[in-house]
């Protein structure tokens, strides 16, 4: 307790200097916790666009992630309805999961033979209602929303696109997409009359009593080829355009309803799927999920290989984005570090040459090295615990200050503007870690000028001048 007392009564009897480095250390604590609140928000940004769009674990054939996209329908899940009705009725998976559905992948070509366009896709056929349940998801309490799909409630023959699907197929007057220019040069062809073969397919495919003739500037006709390996056709209603955040995701998406694309794939066959999503309630929970998923999984794969995949595991680049935000909060950390380390070290330094006389005096009248060593260290430790604590409170005043202007920006992942948030209050482990780590820093940085004022000579501290 008195080395404490005179520890603090040394800062203050050189208040400019105390001042100057506790700002030093408050400002340096500031920006730390300030990137990692913006950083850390971005990482949640991402997660929760990433578990709205694709759950947080999803059932898939072992060999669909690296080769599906080539042929979805060889790897499609058989049984599926077993299985959801399994998972669904699963003491322990039922009160975890919000959302389990069943989604089918397809590839194929769609067209709008009125233009004489058309190009390669990869479609995504779902039950409605259950992906805009997902897109609900917020367990972060984010002050973004994600858009609600527009197929739920529609006809069966409707579908959504990707904006840069309905630029490449001239749609954008038709479903006023702002900012989407024409071609500078329009087609040779005429477009008028679609190929007959196609055509005849396009009426088998398209709903009876539609009452949108085929030359609809919202039609496009989708080929794909059906689980027989034969080229099936129908004709669908495009009903709205999203803007899916990634171009080249954007320019080939379609999305569909799933019975519309299992009708088409395999007809009067038993219908299958390409994975069964699972939305948790909190991200937390994922092992015990896969956990419980697996004997249930067994009973299903005897004859086709079954794996559950999490979120990350299914999106490298999700984890890739973490991975930098986190080298670089510990390269700003280390920097900053390093400026709260010479800082301290040399009002340390600056402390013993100004006071060496007195510390001739303390070790004449019997104190030990060790007491003069502990002084200087308590000195460094209390600068260190005022500069992290204003630090974290300075920074708690500006981010809440930040939070409340709602500047508008956009993060990784999103297509819409949200509001800038940096998240300091609430995280615990961030706060503590980063007033910890500084004060270690504050108390290592005065050691070495403390050993060095101990080890002073009593006498020539003494006619020190």
């Amino acid at each position: 307790m008195m080395t404490l007392s005179l520890a603090l009564r040394n800062l203050l009897r050189n208040r400019r200097r105390s001042l100057a480095t506790l700002l030093a250390m408050a400002i340096g604590s500031t920006s730390i916790l300030l990137f990692g609140g913006f950083s850390g928000n971005i990482n949640l940004e991402m997660h929760t666009r990433i578990v709205q769009r694709g759950g947080h674990l999803q059932i898939q054939h072992r060999d669909f992630y690296l080769y599906g996209s080539g042929n979805p329908s060889a790897y499609g899940i058989n049984d599926y309805t077993q299985i959801l009705a399994d998972i669904q009725n699963d003491e322990v998976l039922k009160k975890m999961a919000l959302v389990v559905t069943p989604t089918l992948q397809f590839g194929g070509i769609a067209g709008n033979y009125v233009a004489s366009v058309s190009r390669t896709i990869i479609g995504n056929g779902f039950i409605a209602a259950d992906i805009n349940r997902m897109r609900s998801w917020n367990d972060f309490n984010l002050r973004s929303k994600a858009p609600v799909s527009a197929l739920e409630g529609s006809a069966a023959d409707s579908a959504t696109v990707g904006t840069g699907v309905a630029r490449v197929l001239q749609l954008c007057d038709s479903l006023k997409i702002p900012n989407c220019p024409a071609p500078d040069s329009q087609p040779t062809s005429d477009g008028a009359a679609l190929p007959d073969d196609i055509a005849q397919l396009t009426l088998q495919e398209t709903p009876a009593g539609s009452g949108v003739p085929i030359a609809s500037t919202r039609r496009i006709e989708v080929l794909v080829v059906n689980s027989r390996g034969a080229p099936n056709v129908t004709s669908l209603n495009v009903i709205r355009a999203e803007d899916l955040g990634v171009k080249e995701l954007d320019e080939i998406s379609v999305m569909m309803h799933l019975e519309q694309i299992q009708r088409l794939i395999y007809g009067k066959s038993e219908p299958k799927v390409t994975a069964i999503v699972l939305q948790l309630r909190h991200s937390d929970q994922i092992q015990v999920a896969q956990d419980r998923l697996k004997p249930i999984l067994a009973k299903y794969s005897v004859n086709q290989p079954l794996v559950v995949s999490d979120f990350r595991f299914l999106n490298p680049f999700y984890v890739q984005t973490a991975q930098m935000f986190d080298t670089i909060f510990g390269f700003v950390f280390l920097l900053i570090g390093g400026i709260v380390l010479f800082t301290v070290s040399n009002t340390m330094n600056t402390a013993v040459v100004e006071r060496t006389v007195e510390i001739g005096t303390l070790r004449a009248i019997g104190l030990r090295r060790a007491g003069i060593r502990n002084l200087f260290v308590t000195e460094g430790a209390l600068l260190g615990v005022c500069g992290a604590v204003l630090g974290m409170l300075l920074a708690l005043v500006i981010s809440i200050v930040v939070n409340r202007l709602d500047i508008p920006w956009l993060p990784p992942g999103n297509v819409e503007t949200v509001p800038l948030t940096i998240r300091v209050w609430g995280e615990t482990q961030m706060l503590i870690g980063t007033t910890i780590g500084l004060i270690c820093i504050a108390v290592l940085s005065a050691w070495w000028p403390a050993y060095r004022a101990a080890r002073l000579n009593v006498v020539e501290a003494l006619r020190h001048v």
